[in-house]
C-alpha cells in the first residue's frame, strides 16, 4: 500500500466514525466537480475541525476568505446559531454561482452571504460596513495575499477571536530557502506575522490525508 493510500484510508476512517457527510455536503461536492472546480476543498475531518472550532468559540460572526463551491461555508455555518450570520468572499463569480446553490439546497441561506470580488477589494467596503466583530475568521484563498489577509482579520476581529490560515505547509516548500514562489513567499509572511505580532498568539499543524500533505495555522487575537 502506498502512503498516499494509507493517508486516505485513514481520512475514510475518520470520516466514517467522526465527521459524516450527508446529502447537502455529498451534492456540493458532486455539483463543484460537475462544475470543473478545482479539487481543492477542505477533507471531512477538516471541514469536522473547522466546525468544532466555530463551536468553542461560541460564534455568532464567521469571515471566510475563499468560498469555492461551498463546502468548507457549510460546515462553519452549520455551527452558527439561528441568528448567526456568515459572510463568505470568493473572486470568481463562476465559484460563487456553485456555492450560493449548495448553500441554499443546505438551508443556510439565510445565515450566509456570498459576495465576489477580489478580496482585497472586498475587505475594505466590508470594514467600512462596520460589521460586529468576527469571532473567526477562515483563510482559504490565494496563498500570495495570505499576510493581507490576517492583517485584514486583525481589524475586523476582537479579543479572543481565532484566526485559521489554510494549506501552509504548500508540500514541505515552505521551510525550503530555494522556494520563490508566490504562494510559498505569502504563506511564510503570514506565519512570521503570526509569529511576531504583540496582538496574535499561534502555532501551525502539519497534517496528511485525502488531501495530501500540508496543514494549517491557528492564531487567537490578544487584547
Amino acid at each position: 500500500m502506498s502512503e498516499s493510500q494509507l493517508w486516505d484510508d485513514v481520512d475514510d476512517y475518520f470520516t466514517t466514525h467522526l465527521a459524516r457527510d450527508d446529502d447537502a455536503l455529498r451534492a456540493a461536492l458532486r455539483d463543484s466537480d460537475a462544475a470543473e472546480l478545482p479539487k481543492i476543498s477542505v477533507s471531512a475531518p477538516q471541514g469536522k475541525l473547522l466546525q468544532l472550532l466555530a463551536q468553542i468559540q461560541g460564534a455568532r460572526h464567521i469571515l471566510e476568505i475563499g468560498t469555492l463551491g461551498g463546502y468548507s461555508t457549510i460546515w462553519l455555518a452549520r455551527a452558527l446559531p439561528a441568528d448567526g450570520r456568515l459572510i463568505s468572499l470568493e473572486h470568481s463569480a463562476r465559484h460563487a454561482e456553485v456555492a450560493v446553490r449548495n448553500i441554499a439546497r443546505a438551508g443556510l441561506d439565510r445565515q450566509v452571504e456570498v459576495r465576489v470580488g477580489p478580496a482585497l477589494e472586498s475587505l475594505p467596503k466590508l470594514a467600512d460596513e462596520n460589521p460586529p466583530p468576527f469571532d473567526l475568521v477562515f483563510v482559504d484563498a490565494d496563498k500570495a495575499n495570505n499576510p493581507h489577509y490576517v492583517e485584514w482579520a486583525l481589524k475586523l476581529t476582537r479579543t479572543g477571536s481565532l484566526i485559521v490560515v489554510d494549506n501552509v505547509v504548500r508540500g514541505g516548500r515552505v521551510a525550503d530557502p530555494g522556494s520563490t514562489a508566490d504562494d510559498v513567499r505569502g504563506t511564510r509572511a503570514a506565519i512570521e506575522m503570526i509569529g511576531s505580532h504583540p496582538r496574535l498568539s499561534g502555532t501551525a499543524i502539519q497534517t496528511v490525508g485525502s488531501k495530501g500533505y500540508d496543514g494549517f495555522a491557528l492564531a487567537r487575537v490578544l487584547a
